[in-house]
């Protein structure tokens, strides 16, 4: 079982723990690590860092947003309906945890361009 900070508090217990994988979970129960960086030109997967996916978001960080473009964002770069992702921690920080249904993680993988194929 991965540990998960809960809180904004800094933790020495990263999603990370030295992996720079931000994919969590079993194959079919997905959670992403998301670094969000609200108020950008347009939404964009920006690369990872520190073992998060790092996503800049075109809506600012206002009355939830951030986490709803965050959500539709994802939805449609994955390919999945916008009922399968949410935002499960981190609701009011740029860390977040995000939830993924009805995906494989492998999916996920080719989706986001995360690929550990050799090359």
């Amino acid at each position: 079982m991965t540990c998960w900070p809960t809180s904004r508090a800094r933790s020495t217990t990263t999603p990370s723990s030295g992996d720079d994988d931000p994919l969590r979970g079993s194959p079919d129960d997905v959670r992403l690590a998301v670094w969000a960086v609200p108020g950008g030109r347009r939404s964009e997967i920006v690369g990872v860092a520190s073992g998060r996916l790092r996503v800049r978001l075109s809506a600012p960080a206002r009355e939830g947003r951030a986490n709803r473009e965050l959500c539709r964002f994802l939805a449609e770069v994955i390919g999945l309906p916008q009922s399968a992702v949410a935002v499960t921690a981190g609701l009011g920080g740029r860390h977040k945890t995000v939830s993924l249904s009805g995906v494989r993680a492998e999916v996920v993988r080719r989706a986001l361009g995360l690929d550990r194929s050799p090359t």
